[in-house]
């Protein structure tokens, strides 16, 4: 099934959902119905929040899932955020710099550079 243009081809203008079609009894109701705010989403972004929703939102999970960088996962977020109407946070860097830094902590952990309760320690600390 095809999605319907939100915008006029001729003018440019704002489309309306005039009429709804029952493809099984044939019902048909006319009216002037609104789009939902995900019609105004791509494919592209759509089939992003369903990768979000089965990472239940952990973007650490997408990167892997995605094959895609952090900060490419935020700016496809930042993106949908925008298309709904909302300006994205902007804590990003912040979020991005104690990700990284938990990385390396746990790195340090792995390489045998520190010990366990000196990994916990770090990490309580913000890491």
């Amino acid at each position: 099934m095809k999605t319907s243009p939100l915008t006029c081809p001729i003018c440019g203008g704002e489309l309306t959902i005039t009429r709804l079609h029952c493809l099984d009894c044939d019902t048909q109701i006319e009216g002037h119905f609104k789009y939902h705010p995900f019609a105004h989403l791509t494919l592209e972004q759509i089939n992003f929040l369903e990768v979000f929703i089965r990472c239940e939102g952990k973007l650490n999970r997408m990167e892997s899932e995605l094959g895609m960088s952090y900060p490419k996962i935020r700016n496809r977020l930042n993106e949908i955020i925008r298309a709904f109407g909302y300006e994205p946070s902007g804590n990003d860097e912040n979020m991005r710099d104690q990700s990284d830094q938990r990385a390396s902590i746990l790195a340090a952990l792995e390489r045998g550079e520190i010990t366990p309760q000196e990994a916990v320690t770090l990490l309580e600390k913000g890491g």
